[in-house]
C-alpha cells in the first residue's frame, strides 16, 4: 500500500511539472495577437505580483516617505446654488383672486348617493312603465268583456221591449 501511494505522489510531481513546463513554453512562444488579458494570465515565481500603489486618506503618517503617499484633504462642494433651486422650487404658486362662487356652494350631502343610483332608478322607470302599460291593457280587456255583455244585454232590451209591444 505505502508503494501505491508513494507512486501516486511521484506522479503528481511529473505532471506538475509538465504542466510548469507546458505554461513556460506558452508564455515565450506567444505571438502579441494572442496575449491574454494579464488577470488571466498563470503566475509564474519569476514574474513579480504587481501592488497598486498605497494611498492613505484617512491616516495622517509621521514617516516623511508615507507623507508623500497622503491624499489631500477634500474641500466641501458648494450648495448654495442647489439650496437656491429647491427653495424657489418649494414656493407656493399664487392664489387665484377671482373666486367662482358657484364651486364654493356646498353640495346637498346625499349628492353622491343620489348619482350612484341614477343609473338603477333608470332601469328600474322602464320597467315600472311596462308594468303599468300591461296592468292598463289587462283591465281594458276585462272591460271589453264587461262592455260586451253590457252592450248585448241593452240590445237584448231593446230587442225584447220591441218584440212585446
Amino acid at each position: 500500500m505505502e508503494k501505491s501511494v508513494g507512486s501516486l505522489q511521484e506522479q503528481a510531481l511529473k505532471r506538475k511539472e509538465r504542466l510548469r513546463a507546458l505554461r513556460s513554453k506558452q508564455i515565450h512562444n506567444k505571438s502579441p495577437d494572442d496575449e491574454e488579458p494579464e488577470s488571466k494570465r498563470p503566475l509564474d515565481d519569476a514574474e513579480e505580483v504587481k501592488h497598486r500603489e498605497l494611498r492613505l486618506r484617512n491616516y495622517t503618517p509621521e514617516d516623511e516617505v508615507l507623507k508623500e503617499r497622503q491624499v489631500p484633504k477634500a474641500k466641501p462642494v458648494s450648495v448654495e446654488e442647489k439650496v437656491k433651486d429647491q427653495l424657489e422650487a418649494a414656493k407656493p404658486a399664487p392664489v387665484i383672486e377671482e373666486v367662482d362662487l358657484v364651486n364654493l356652494a356646498p353640495r346637498k350631502p346625499d349628492w353622491d348617493l343620489k348619482r350612484d343610483v341614477a343609473k338603477k332608478l333608470e332601469r328600474l322607470e322602464k320597467r315600472t312603465q311596462r308594468a303599468i302599460a300591461e296592468l292598463i291593457r289587462e283591465r281594458l280587456k276585462g272591460s271589453e268583456s264587461d262592455l260586451a255583455s253590457a252592450v248585448g244585454a241593452v240590445k237584448g232590451n231593446d230587442g225584447n221591449g220591441s218584440d212585446s209591444e
